[in-house]
C-alpha cells in the first residue's frame, strides 16, 4: 500500500562530538506525507538529528534508511541524497549577489542540469506558491527576514525533494513575522509534503504535526501522536516539558 512508504528509518543511531555523546540510539521512522515535529530543550539532540538525517553531520554507528535505501557515506553520493532530502535552516544562506529568482534557480540548473527556461518557469511558479511573487527581481538585502526563510524554502523545493527538513526556521525571525513561515510551511504539510520539522513554536506543532517526538538530552523519550502527547503525555519528562512552555 503506497500510503505506507517509509521514507525514513532510522536505527540505532548514536552521534559524538569528542567526548560529548549527543545522540543516544535514536529510532524513529517517517512515512510519506508525515509531518513530524522534534520538541525538547535546547541541547537535547534535535538539530543533530535532522542534521544527520540530511547527511551533514556523519553518524558514528547506527543505520540511516532514506526510501528504502540504506545510506553510507562510503558507497553513496552525499549530494545526490541531499537532493531528496531538503533542508531549511535557522539562518537562510542565501546568495547576497542574486536576486531572489536566482538563488532558487541556482541549484536545479547547476546541480541537477536543469535548463534555465524551465528553471526560471518553475522557480517563479514556487515564488508564487510561497507569497512572493512580486519579489523575483528583488535582492536579498531589501528583503525582511520572513521573506528570506520564504525564498530559502522556495529554494529547497525547487530541488524537488521527497523529504523537507526544517531546523528552527522560525527561531532568527522577529514574532511579527514567524506566522508568514509557519503558514508555508502549513501550506506543505497540506499538500502532503513528508517533514520532520525542529520547532519551539507549540501551536505549530499542535495544528500541523502528525506525530511529535520530545527529546531530552540526545534520547527520545516520548514518541506518539501529536494530539495524543499534547493532551495525555505518559512521560513525566514530557508532562514536566510540555508544562514549561505550553
Amino acid at each position: 500500500m503506497s500510503e505506507e512508504r517509509e521514507m525514513i528509518r532510522v536505527e540505532q543511531l548514536n552521534k559524538s562530538f569528542g567526548e560529548l555523546h549527543v545522540l543516544k540510539d535514536i529510532d524513529l521512522t517517517v512515512k510519506e506525507s508525515d509531518v513530524v515535529v522534534l520538541i525538547g530543550a535546547s541541547g537535547s539532540g534535535k538539530s543533530t538529528l535532522l542534521r544527520c538525517l540530511n547527511f551533514l553531520e556523519i553518524k558514528n554507528s547506527g543505520s540511516i534508511t532514506i526510501d528504502g535505501e540504506q545510506i553510507e557515506k562510503k558507497s553513496h553520493d552525499l549530494n545526490k541524497i541531499r537532493q531528496k532530502v531538503g533542508m531549511v535552516f535557522q539562518h537562510f544562506n542565501l546568495f547576497p549577489h542574486m536576486t531572489v529568482l536566482e538563488n532558487v534557480i541556482e541549484a536545479p540548473t547547476q546541480v541537477k542540469g536543469v535548463k534555465k527556461s524551465e528553471a526560471i518557469k518553475e522557480g517563479k511558479i514556487l515564488l508564487d506558491k510561497v507569497g512572493l511573487g512580486d519579489k523575483y527581481d528583488v535582492y536579498p538585502s531589501k528583503l525582511s527576514g520572513g521573506q528570506k526563510q520564504r525564498v530559502a524554502i522556495a529554494r529547497a523545493l525547487a530541488m524537488k525533494p521527497d523529504v523537507m527538513l526544517f531546523d528552527e526556521p522560525t527561531s532568527a525571525l522577529d514574532p511579527e513575522l514567524v506566522n508568514e513561515v509557519l503558514a508555508t510551511m502549513k501550506g506543505l504539510a497540506e499538500e502532503g509534503m513528508t517533514m520532520v520539522v525542529v520547532t519551539h513554536e507549540m501551536g505549530f506543532a499542535r495544528e500541523v504535526a502528525d506525530w511529535l517526538v520530545y527529546m531530552h538530552e540526545g534520547r527520545i523519550v516520548e514518541y506518539g501522536h501529536a494530539d495524543e502527547i499534547f493532551n495525555k503525555p505518559k512521560e513525566q519528562r514530557t508532562r514536566d516539558f510540555l508544562s514549561s512552555v505550553l
